[in-house]
């Protein structure tokens, strides 16, 4: 500052910088308070650690610094991206640490419907390059579901068409999951009620459907974005029940429509797709069966035709057996001298084998019979000596690993019954503690409730002097005006009972009548327990 300059502010306050910074920063606040800003996003690297965001608001000419909360960002439909155009509603303030002014955005939406086509765009090509979109992964539809399942707003115009058109086609079990269908949060419950489809089980109390139709009428791109967010997309892909997107009208593209196993242009034009007409099935159905029992008879007659010919050309039974009868005839003539002829050949066979059996050769075949089985007897006794040998050698070694095995065996039982035992001790040895501790705490929950009897029990006060007085009903008197002259009475004291006349009027005895003050109501008393007298 110039030296004249200082000499005329001699008296100027001195500010420190936290103090001006302060002065600032409620100045602008004072100033501004809320305000909507259009600008470009610049220098956005994803959320915060802390789960804020900080980047920056910039057009052509200038840029001001911006900031979202964690908790404004959480409630925010549309989140931040780099080099989005949006319009920011926040709040301007400052910042002390840098000498800076900056915003603090509580709502963010895109500045138009370029910067949304852009933002879909942009989302189309991720989706793209994922394969989403691929046609490999659209599923074929079902010819006649017998469960539909609708993804729509309960209180809106395309469920009742919906309802309308399969009425009048063909009427079908239908399952409605009500969703919001624009708005915050519509995107999260339409993507549940995607994946709350597909997770129910198969024969269920609720049916899981067969189809699914996701339907939303028209709006603007605005109201129609829920569709273009990428939970549903992604839920819409991981569906394993064929799925129907009619999302608006016939112009209207969201990002459903790329990833749904069809798109209708309309919800009406979903439920066409979804069902065929019952009266042109039932034709068609008809028409097959007319035609069928036609091309049935055609063939029938075609083959009668075809056996009448085949019949006409095959020759007479008399003229195929003819040839065999006579064949058989000449058979049976020539039977006899065959018969004849073959007994002699057998019979001089039978006269040559007889006259080469002498008693010689019987003798020699017997001999070499008996050598035979000699021979055999004594390779038999051999193999059985070596079979036994060879049995006797694998009894003994299987002897020795039994014994050895058994041996084994009962040591294994013998450290198990060790283990055993000393884990029964253990357990023991615990059961005892816990049984003298909880024989503790009931002998101590005893002495307790017979403590608090004593003190409770009026006995206690008979004990002091007082005495309990009944009549021979043993009902207990509380006043004197209840006592008639000559009743007898049952006085109780704390060592006994005695028996006693009243005598005199209780009225006319003497008594000094205390000075008169102003009357109290009662007290309450507590009640009474039954069975237990009262002394006063």
């Amino acid at each position: 500052m110039p030296a004249d300059s200082a000499q005329l502010l001699p008296n100027a306050p001195e500010y420190t910088v936290s103090e001006l910074s302060s002065d600032l920063k409620r100045t602008v606040e004072d100033a501004f308070g809320h305000v909507r800003v259009r600008g470009e996003i610049s220098g956005f690297r994803g959320v915060h650690a802390s789960g804020h965001c900080y980047f920056a608001l910039k057009d052509d000419k200038a840029k001001i610094e911006a900031v979202i909360w964690r908790g404004s960002y959480g409630r925010m439909r549309f989140k931040p991206q780099e080099g989005l155009e949006v319009v920011a509603t926040g709040k301007l303030t400052t910042y002390p640490g840098s000498s800076k002014y900056q915003i603090v955005i509580d709502a963010l939406e895109p500045a138009g419907v370029g910067a949304l086509m852009a933002l879909m765009e942009e989302r189309k090509k991720k989706l793209a390059a994922e394969g989403l979109f691929d046609e490999a992964r659209k599923q074929l539809l079902p010819y006649l579901p017998e469960v539909i399942g609708v993804v729509t707003s309960p209180t809106g115009a395309v469920i009742r068409d919906i309802l309308h058109r399969l009425a009048d086609r063909f009427p079908r079990h239908v399952v409605v999951w009500p969703v919001r269908v624009q708005g915050e949060g519509s995107a999260e419950q339409i993507a549940a009620a995607i994946n709350g489809f597909n997770a129910l089980p198969d024969g269920g109390k609720i049916p899981k459907p067969d189809l699914l139709i996701v339907a939303r009428g028209g709006g603007s791109l605005e109201d129609l974005w829920s569709f273009n967010e990428e939970i549903v997309v992604r839920a819409a892909a991981e569906s394993m029940i064929p799925l129907i997107s009619a999302v608006g009208h016939e112009t209207d593209v969201t990002l459903i429509d790329y990833v749904s196993d069809r798109r209708a242009p309309t919800p009406t034009a979903a439920a066409e797709m979804a069902v065929p007409v019952r009266t042109e099935l039932f034709v068609e159905i008809a028409s097959f069966a007319r035609r069928a029992m036609l091309c049935w008879q055609r063939e029938q007659d075609r083959r009668r035709n075809d056996l009448r010919g085949l019949a006409r050309a095959l020759p007479s039974a008399a003229d195929v057996l003819a040839i065999p009868r006579q064949r058989l005839d000449a058979a049976t003539s020539a039977l006899p001298r065959a018969l004849t002829a073959n007994t002699q050949l057998h019979h001089r066979r039978f006269t040559r084998a007889a006259g080469g059996l002498t008693l010689n050769v019987l003798r020699a075949q017997v001999a070499h019979a008996r050598q035979q089985v000699t021979t055999g007897g004594l390779r038999l006794a051999h193999c059985a000596r070596a079979v036994t040998r060879q049995r006797r050698d694998r009894f003994v070694a299987l002897a020795l690993r039994l014994r050895a095995a058994r041996f084994a065996s009962a040591q294994a039982h013998r450290a198990a019954l060790i283990r055993d035992r000393e884990r029964t001790q253990r357990l023991a040895e615990r059961a005892r503690r816990a049984v003298a501790t909880l024989l503790l705490r009931q002998r101590a929950r005893a002495d307790h409730a017979g403590q608090l009897l004593a003190a409770l029990s009026y006995k206690s006060v008979l004990a002091r002097g007082f005495a309990l007085v009944r009549d021979e009903a043993g009902h207990a008197l509380r006043n004197a005006a209840s006592v008639a002259p000559g009743m007898r009475l049952d006085l109780e004291f704390a060592d006994g009972r005695v028996a006693a006349v009243a005598d005199g009027d209780p009225a006319a005895s003497p008594r000094h009548e205390p000075p008169k003050t102003a009357a109290k109501p009662a007290a309450k008393r507590p009640a009474k327990p039954s069975g237990q007298g009262d002394l006063f």
